[in-house]
Formats: C-alpha cells, structure tokens, sequence
C-alpha cells in the first residue's frame, strides 16, 4: 500500500506572477503541479508550515513501523536524510531535491502516487521555499494543543458501540455519551395456549458518580464524551467501555465503576479481551499520528504491554487469538498487523505479520476458532480473510455498499458478523465467504454490531440512537431498544 510518499520542502523566491515548475526531460503521466505566488515575506516555518502537509499527506506510508522507500519522515533529521534513494534534501537547492521533484510531479516515481491525493499549489509552494531558503530546522518545540471536551448535545445520541453478554441475556449498548442495559424478559404464554416469548427491557443505566464536567458539576454519564467501544469480560461479570482518552471498568451486577484508567492519546475506538478474561487490549490514537495499541492485566487495571508507533494511524480495531498469545489490530494505515504478546508484564508486542490490501480503514478484525485465519472490513466496502501462516489473502468478500465499520466474530461457529454504513448487518461463513443471513431494519448508518456466543442473540448500534436485537438464527428483529427517556409515548412525544 502506498500513501503520499515524499512531501517536499522548496523554497522559492517570489518574484509576484504565478511560475510554472519545469517538466523533467522523461514525460510524465501527469503534469507537474504549477506554483502560485504567496506573497509572503516572512521566513517558512518547519513546524507551522511544512510539518502539517508532512502530517496530512506523507506520515501513513513514511512514519512509525511504515516506512516506504526505507524513507522515515517522523522527524526533521529523518526528512533530509532519505530513504533508499539517497538524500532527499539538498538545503538551497529544491530543483536537486527528491523530496520537492517527487511530489511536484517533475520526476518519477510522482508522490503522492495517481491513486492518492496530490498535494496543491499551496503545498508544493510552501515545500520548495523552505528548501530553496536552506531547509532551516524548527526554531520553536510544537506543543499540541490540550484537548478538552465536554456533554455532547442533547440530540447526539450515536449506538457507536454494543456488547451481548456471553450467557446471551443481557445486551449492553452506549447512546451519546451514555451506557444501557437491557436485558431478556420471558413473557409466559397466555392460558389459551402458544409458546412463552422473550422481550428485551430496559435493566440499568451506568453512571460513574466521580465523573464531573470541565465546570466541576455530575456528568451523570458513564463518560464525558461519546462511547466509542466496549466488550463483556468472557464471565460476564465486568464491560469495559471506551471513550475520549479513557476507559472505564464495571461490576455489570452492580452496576457501578471499578476503576477508570486514562493516559490515552485521543479516543479508545477499540476494546477486545482474552479468552480467559486476564487482559484486554485498546486500540486508538490521534489520527494522522502513531496509532496507539495497549494491553492491560485486566485484575489490577495496570499496563502489560504496548507497542508505540506500531500503525502510523488511528488504531480501530483489536481481537487477540483464541489463545491469547497473539493480538491483531487494523488501522487507518490500510493495515492488519498482527502482534506477540508477551509472556512477562513490561515488555513490548512485538511484530510478527502484516497484511496490505485494504485501501481505506480497516474498521475491524477477527480470529477464527481454530486461530488459522483473520477476518477484516474496512471503510473501502470490503470484507476480507487472510491465511495467517502463509501471510496471503484467501479472498475479498463484496456484499456491502458502504463503508464497513465493525466486525465480530461469533464465538466458535465458524462465522462472524459485519455492520455497515449501508444500514444492514451481514452474517458471514468465515470458511467458503459466503452470506449466511441478513439482518435489517436500521434506517441509518450501523456503527457496532455483537452476538452471543452460541449465535442466538445479534445486536446492532445505530445513528439513530437505537439498539436493535435480533433473532440469530432467523434474522427476525426482537426488540428496537432505547432506555425508558427515549421511548415515544401514545402521543407521539418521547
């Protein structure tokens, strides 16, 4: 997979009209990409000016463990040092720059390549009047910005993410910045006969009562900003939920916060537990930057392991192997990794495969029972497997028309679950990649989907700010759940 490779740093002395870049004397498919006057007076500014197009354009192929061309773009020393096809900077002279002939469009191989996009005008400007005014290191540390959020608005109210208990009778759902609980309810059969029916009810909402707003008043919430992820403990007795910088653990029978861990780079998009419940791993990261991936003994909620600038974006994704002993994560990069884990506390996961073929996010991913393949979607509409001892592609699976933002694997059937942008949920035969089942009924997009172990039980989130429960093995729609505030009254008024 390839990104937007060199951004290049040129300096050009404006002289007031637009000029026009040389072509290179071997033609190019597509034209070079013109200069514009700036008129700026003032000096470019590494860390204001060029880093950004570096950032937005360059770090997904050239930046943490991808680094395309052997070419490192992570720091200002790695930048003018190159990769494999020597130095990429020559400090004052942008027309002998790789780095500024490359994504100009003047010189093969172009970057960006066709199938990215190019950088503008503006960019390419900015790129050859730092090189051409001696490619100056920065002269200020970048400090990011301290991000603080508060309540999402009222009308906010996403099901980004669901989680149905191992024993299949209770389904855990977010809605904004909220967490519910529903639970299965056996209606006994009237005295004329017929069967007894299952419906879902309302159970609990999970309020952690030492969480406060910026101003210092009740959040009356689970988070402060919205859920972004979740998953049952293989007990069922503990969910942990993830969201802006933090993650919290509950006692699912009480109900109430066992500890709230924090420290992360941005959002938690991604929570997955070991099959015997003793660590649970998070995936996330600021986009555009290192994607963050962190394993946690479960027990006292301390870091086990991590590995830093393992993907080069947002991690999404996170599912370790039946056994435990190795942890697949799929990114924004466009890659499914997967990791060692390690047998002691405090040492790093270590690499062990990559898998390249997605061309947008990879939104989810997953083991089969017997650990010999991973499942994966992602936001390019695709359903992939990989054979995880050849490192190959088994097969592409096509079937949803929009983006696919989650997949979860159905305990030991052999199948595994995908919902879509497109409003359905699919049930997928993870062996021959076929559609077993669709599962419909949503109006909007579908961010998170959820079964029980044995199938019976499938859950889906919502935009709508609805929870749906589903038959497993018939697709039938149980239940549109949300919690009794939300419930539309015989007037039509919620």
């Amino acid at each position: 997979m390839r990104c937007c490779s060199v951004l290049v740093a040129a300096m050009l002395v404006v002289t007031g009209a637009a000029q026009e870049p040389k072509k290179n004397d071997k033609a190019n498919d597509l034209p070079p990409i013109p200069l514009i006057d700036l008129k700026r007076s003032e000096p470019i500014d590494y860390n204001k000016d060029i880093l950004p197009i570096f950032e937005s354009k360059c770090f997904v192929c050239h930046s943490g463990s991808v680094t395309e061309g052997k070419y490192d773009m992570s720091t200002y020393e790695k930048v003018l040092k190159g990769g494999k096809r020597g130095v990429a900077v020559v400090p004052g002279k942008a027309d002998e720059s790789h780095l500024y002939l490359f994504c100009s469009r003047q010189k093969k191989p172009i970057m960006p390549p066709k199938s990215e996009e190019p950088l503008n005008s503006q960019e390419v400007t900015l790129i050859k009047l730092w090189i051409d005014q001696g490619a100056k290191a920065p002269t200020s540390i970048k400090v990011k910005d301290k991000i603080v959020v508060n309540l999402p608005p009222v009308m906010v109210k996403p099901v980004r993410a669901v989680a149905v208990a191992p024993d299949g009778k209770t389904v855990a759902a977010s809605r904004g910045n909220q967490v519910h609980l529903f639970v299965a309810k056996t209606i006994p059969a009237d005295k004329k006969g017929g069967k007894d029916t299952i419906d879902w009810v309302y159970s609990r909402t999970l309020i952690d009562p030492q969480l406060k707003t910026p101003n210092g008043q009740p959040a009356n919430a689970a988070h402060i900003s919205l859920v972004e992820s979740m998953a049952f403990s293989p007990d069922g007795q503990r969910l942990a939920t993830g969201s802006f910088q933090e993650l919290t653990l509950w006692d699912v029978q009480k109900g109430e916060p066992i500890r709230r861990i924090d420290g992360f780079a941005d959002r938690v998009c991604a929570i997955a537990f070991t099959s015997d419940g003793k660590k649970f791993a998070t995936g996330g990261g600021a986009p555009t930057e290192d994607g963050e991936v962190k394993v946690f003994d479960t027990e006292t909620g301390q870091l086990f392991a991590e590995v830093k600038a393992g993907h080069s974006d947002t991690v999404f994704a996170v599912a370790f192997s039946p056994d435990g002993q190795r942890l697949a994560t799929g990114s924004a990069d466009k890659f499914v990794k997967v990791w060692e884990v390690p047998a002691q506390a405090g040492s790093p996961l270590k690499l062990a495969k990559a898998f390249e073929g997605h061309t947008h996010h990879v939104m989810g991913v997953g083991w089969t029972p017997d650990g010999k393949k991973i499942a994966s979607c992602g936001a390019d509409n695709f359903v992939k497997t990989w054979d995880y001892e050849k490192g190959e592609k088994i097969r592409d699976m096509q079937g949803h028309q929009k983006q696919v933002t989650s997949l979860f694997v159905v305990g030991k059937t052999g199948q595994f679950l995908t919902g879509s942008g497109d409003t359905t949920v699919r049930l997928w035969n993870a062996e021959n990649g076929g559609t077993i089942r669709n599962f419909t009924g949503a109006p909007d997009f579908v961010y998170a989907v959820s079964a029980s172990p044995d199938g019976e039980v499938v859950a889906s989130g919502c935009e709508d700010g609805i929870v749906r429960v589903y038959n497993g093995k018939t697709g039938n729609l149980l239940k549109a759940a949300v919690p009794p505030d939300a419930e539309t009254k015989k007037d039509g008024k919620k």
